[in-house]
């Protein structure tokens, strides 16, 4: 085998890997999106890379104040499990208010109150969903969240 066929093999057996570990996923989860996760997300989508150190502590700062004035302003909320996952895991979680899931992930990219398009959204979770989900909002990497009200009901994934 030649030098130049030889190297060429590697990144065809990393191409057809890579191709073998993005499956379809279709989930319905109590826990979702993590803020850093989304982040990491974004700044690739933005600018081609990861983020350095220091704009991941600018980032983990700017949060830490957000998550922190939320606190000072909701202390009968400060002992709640949702509050822990919210503070310290900063991931998305069933239970939690509007409020701190702007705060942790930023705006939806969209809000959807049809019910058509709900179901269309739930797929074939929609049975579970139906009657609690008056809303929904939807973020990237194929995560959907389901609001009754102001409280977190329901989280779904799906990346085809």
């Amino acid at each position: 085998m030649s030098r130049r066929r030889a190297l060429a093999v590697p990144p065809l057996v990393l191409a057809l890997l890579g191709c073998a570990t993005h499956k379809p996923l279709e989930q319905r989860t109590t826990e979702g999106l993590a803020a850093e996760q989304l982040f990491v997300y974004r700044v690739v989508e933005q600018n081609g890379r990861e983020p350095t150190f220091e704009e991941r502590q600018t980032w983990q700062d700017a949060l830490d104040q957000r998550i922190s004035g939320y606190l000072r302003e909701h202390p009968e909320a400060a002992n709640s499990l949702e509050v822990s996952k919210f503070r310290l895991l900063r991931q998305a979680t069933v239970g939690m208010t509007k409020e701190q899931i702007r705060i942790l992930l930023g705006a939806p990219t969209e809000t959807v109150t049809d019910r058509e398009r709900l179901e269309k959204l739930a797929r074939k979770y929609w049975p579970d969903i139906r009657d609690r989900a008056a809303e929904a909002w939807l973020y990237p990497l194929g995560w959907n969240f389901y609001f009754e009200g102001d409280r977190l009901v329901d989280i779904t994934q799906y990346r085809p």
